[in-house]
């Protein structure tokens, strides 16, 4: 029976007219979102990986040079980028795709795509995850929102319910007819963009971690029968097809526009974050302070005179000046890790605010574990700029340590490409999937919830459901 009622629903929708105009208009975007966001990729991509070569290049080739001199000629760390950014770009277009690494500094990542689009292109970009999270969402309350009152309205209702038709298995038959409808929709969207996804696996960032695509199509899954459900709840709840239209509309609005402004006004009063300016002032201040270095500095000459049982830095078997500037930058650390970890501490307790806000809007829930899987949140980010910070810190570690060997006082010292050499390649492995669902585990159970509670709902809907 479940079927008999499933096939009758899905004939009906698609052989209305109204639902191929919109099931094609859906489709045509779904394909155009996916084509304009592998186009992206596959450009940007490959400018990052060819401005990665050639950072390495213009670092190798440089002349002979004091190595500080070189710490301070520097190099860029591109931020490679992820298959499933032609899906959902998440946040990349706004934190920059490169950072500048060089001595004493741990710079902000430079050219963010957003600053070189108007604000007409930056309105009229769809992407893969707004036609998921947005347009596919319309489309399903279009097609529930008459389910129930429509065969009310007709007095078919009256009929099934005659013949024995038990309410869940009505609610079970009406919601696989609107699944195989939205399905239309979705398989082939779905088929080419995992076949582009498995194009790139060799040589993207998430190469051999399909899960994360598996994991991906599993959460709109849940995402899209949870909005069927309520759909189908909200049609059998009210005794009229305008009614029922409203009230879905009034929830899609507030679930796919309002929630999420809402909750970032809220996360950023909970946890309001400083200016730049303020930023890089308080960062500037402790960075200045003479008087921890010179501390850390005697501690360490201590510790080298003690070990090599002599009184004066000249005595020393190696050059005091490497050991000085080595401390200079661990100090520096200790800085950017304290100034940094607590500005993005605060990014991270904002993010908790959103996953919690889905309690009141599943789409937030959705938005968090879409960005989180396409490796395009704040959290990838943070450990992309921890592994660019860490590639930093390790060449000025290499080149202080070659002064220290190798500078004799009163003489000029000239490192050669021999010493440039040593500095590895910089290479960034994305976290694999169970690291992404570790830190969205809120999310993932508010979303089993939603679709808990609207199933509960449905169900309760039909059981009270009145003929007449």
């Amino acid at each position: 029976m479940i079927s008999r009622i499933a096939r009758k629903e899905f004939l009906e929708l698609t052989r209305d007219g109204r639902y191929r105009i919109l099931a094609g208009v859906v489709l045509v975007l779904s394909l155009l979102s996916l084509a304009v966001g592998w186009n992206n990729y596959s450009s940007l991509s490959k400018q990052h990986e060819t401005a990665q070569a050639a950072t390495r290049t213009q670092w190798l080739a440089q002349d002979k040079k004091n190595p500080h001199s070189a710490a301070h000629y520097g190099m860029y760390a591109f931020k490679p980028k992820s298959q499933l950014a032609m899906v959902d770009t998440g946040i990349d277009p706004y934190v920059g795709v490169a950072v500048w690494m060089e001595a004493h500094k741990q710079n902000d990542f430079k050219f963010r795509p957003a600053q070189d689009r108007t604000a007409v292109q930056r309105f009229g970009e769809m992407t893969g995850a707004e036609v998921l999270q947005v347009l596919l969402p319309l489309f399903v309350v279009l097609m529930t929102f008459s389910a129930f009152t429509a065969e009310r309205e007709q007095g078919t209702l009256r009929q099934l319910m005659s013949l024995g038709v038990s309410p869940r298995m009505l609610a079970l038959g009406k919601a696989a007819g609107v699944a195989l409808a939205l399905a239309i929709v979705l398989v082939p969207a779905t088929v080419l963009g995992v076949v582009a996804f498995m194009w790139t696996t060799e040589s993207g960032l998430l190469a051999g971690d399909a899960g994360r695509v598996a994991w991906m199509i599993a959460v709109y899954l849940v995402y899209f029968a949870t909005l069927i459900a309520i759909g189908l709840a909200v049609s059998a709840a009210t005794r009229s097809s305008r009614v029922s239209l409203l009230v879905l509309l009034a929830f899609w609005f507030a679930n796919s526009l309002l929630a999420t402004r809402a909750a970032a006004d809220l996360a950023g009063a909970l946890h309001p974050t400083p200016s730049a300016v303020q930023f890089q002032r308080a960062l500037e201040e402790d960075l200045s302070d003479q008087q921890a270095v010179a501390q850390r500095l005697e501690v360490r000459r201590a510790a080298l005179f003690k070990e090599h049982n002599v009184d004066h830095v000249d005595a020393l078997p190696i050059a005091f000046s490497g050991i000085s500037l080595q401390e200079g930058e661990e100090h520096a650390n200790e800085v950017f890790d304290e100034h940094f970890g607590r500005l993005f501490n605060l990014y991270e307790q904002q993010n908790r605010v959103l996953q919690a806000a889905g309690m009141a809007a599943p789409m937030l829930a959705v938005r968090s574990l879409s960005m989180g899987l396409a490796g395009t949140d704040f959290n990838q980010h943070r450990d992309f700029v921890a592994a660019a910070e860490n590639y930093r810190r390790d060449i000025q570690r290499v080149l202080n340590a070659d002064i220290a060997a190798n500078q004799k006082k009163g003489q000029v010292y000239l490192a050669d490409r021999s010493l440039w050499e040593q500095v590895p390649e910089f290479e960034y492995t994305a976290p694999p999937t169970q690291w992404v669902l570790g830190n969205y585990i809120t999310s993932l159970i508010v979303l089993i919830a939603w679709f808990a509670a609207s199933a509960f709902v449905l169900f309760r809907s039909t059981a009270r459901l009145q003929v007449d």
